[in-house]
């Protein structure tokens, strides 16, 4: 694990979360602690903890309760339950709803640290099975398309569907949506994945450049044509051609490429003997080819060929459910590439986010997290560390004219900010607990 492990006790006696957390804290440890359910759930909607002690009696929520409640939102919780009432029943029950194991009054310390380090090891354990599933899903593309949102789940079904059949497939969606990963994501479920994958994208070739690109050329076709070059439909053989922005391509490289598709073979730029090609073609566009077919700027014949099998990917701003989730898969991509750990984000940031509509779709989210990563001082990206226009305008000046105005001024704004959370806000602030409090209390600070 490599950040400080986060435990949270819960238990309605403070003798027992004192005793706990003093124990925990000298070994290293980041702990908080709660006299009850409402108090803990609380703390676990504002950050994710490593760890549980959940007392099973107490007023209000027990710790069977509280133990549901918490795997809602964190399905993976290791939870090990306090009781005074160790009876086998209780501890039956405790194991069956999830808990990693059953803890009876009064403690030995060192059982209990034993029990801690074996905990969190298996969850080391778990995070690197978990780690090595995730890199086999990237490997075989389904792993990148992100998100549990009914329309997601819709192209997830697709691509399973037409991944083993050779049936020519065409992405509709706007720009940023992630069409090439769904391109891929249908090669590598298909028999072809052994095969290239090869990517043309339509939009940003000249038809001249695009036309030797698609077909190759022989040496001395043109003035530049050195030598002989094979094309990416040549290059395709026995794999998938990904043919990007095809709404964008010339009426005559439409007529060329309908041609190979009926035919199965190319003839080089410059060139008079056919080629024989064998690949599948995946096709994608955020234009309307419908219209583009009325208009007659796009041919019939060809798009009724690439439109066999159609997968529409849903904008940003309709599955906006699958954000955290996105954000989260971001974030983890974004920690490796600088280097630096990211924690998730919290609630704050998270809404503000929710709030924009993305017109830049998937990839704008990741330019912007990326953007506030770099520019974040901590592993924490707050809402001022997001880009215009999502970040919160900046107040224009600071009451009072002093440095100890503005002290107050700055804890109380980021005190606001992580929900009076001291251990965070202690964190974003650089300064310990014990100095945090003294100084709420110098200042005379108070949650609103």
């Amino acid at each position: 694990m490599v950040h400080k492990p986060r435990i949270l006790i819960v238990d309605d006696e403070e003798i027992v979360r004192k005793s706990l957390a003093g124990w925990f804290t000298q070994s290293g440890y980041e702990v908080e602690a709660a006299p009850g359910g409402k108090e803990a759930l609380k703390l676990v909607a504002e950050r994710p903890f490593d760890l549980y002690f959940l007392d099973i009696k107490m007023p209000g929520m027990d710790g069977l309760e509280l133990q549901r409640r918490i795997r809602q939102a964190q399905p993976d919780a290791t939870v090990i339950i306090l009781t005074a009432y160790g009876t086998v029943d209780t501890a039956v029950q405790a194991l069956k709803d999830g808990a990693y194991d059953f803890l009876s009054k009064p403690f030995d310390p060192e059982h209990v640290e034993a029990l801690v380090r074996r905990a969190l090891e298996r969850m080391d354990l778990l995070a690197s099975r978990k780690h090595l599933q995730r890199e086999v899903e990237e490997l075989t593309g389904m792993g990148r398309i992100v998100g549990q949102s009914p329309g997601i789940e819709t192209v997830r079904q697709m691509i399973t569907t037409v991944g083993g059949t050779d049936s020519t497939v065409l992405i509709r969606g706007e720009s940023g949506t992630g069409k090439e990963l769904v391109a891929r994501a249908i090669h590598d479920t298909s028999p072809r994945r052994y095969m290239p994958f090869i990517v043309v994208n339509c939009g940003a070739l000249p038809e001249g450049v695009l036309e030797s690109e698609l077909f190759g050329h022989e040496k001395g076709a043109f003035t530049s044509a050195a030598g002989r070059h094979k094309g990416r439909l040549e290059l395709a053989d026995g794999g998938t051609l990904f043919l990007d922005e095809i709404g964008d391509i010339s009426p005559k490289t439409q007529v060329d490429l309908l041609r190979v598709l009926e035919d199965k073979q190319i003839v080089r730029v410059g060139g008079d003997r056919p080629i024989p090609v064998d690949f599948r073609v995946v096709a994608a566009t955020h234009r309307d080819l419908e219209e583009q077919v009325q208009n007659g700027a796009f041919r019939h014949d060809l798009y009724y060929r690439l439109r066999v099998v159609e997968i529409f990917l849903p904008p940003l701003r309709d599955r906006l459910e699958d954000l955290p989730l996105l954000c989260e898969h971001f974030l983890d991509q974004l920690a490796q590439k600088l280097g630096k750990p990211l924690e998730n984000l919290p609630s704050a940031t998270l809404s503000i986010l929710k709030g924009y509509h993305w017109p830049g779709n998937v990839r704008e989210l990741r330019n912007v997290l990326e953007r506030a990563a770099v520019v974040a001082p901590s592993a924490l990206i707050l809402p001022e560390h997001l880009p215009h226009p999502l970040a919160p305008a900046k107040t224009q000046e600071i009451a009072g004219a002093s440095l100890a105005d503005a002290e107050k001024a700055h804890i109380e704004k980021v005190l606001a900010q992580v929900d009076w959370n001291i251990s965070r806000a202690s964190r974003i602030l650089e300064i310990d607990r014990a100095t945090l409090y003294n100084k709420i209390k110098r200042y005379g600070l108070s949650r609103q």
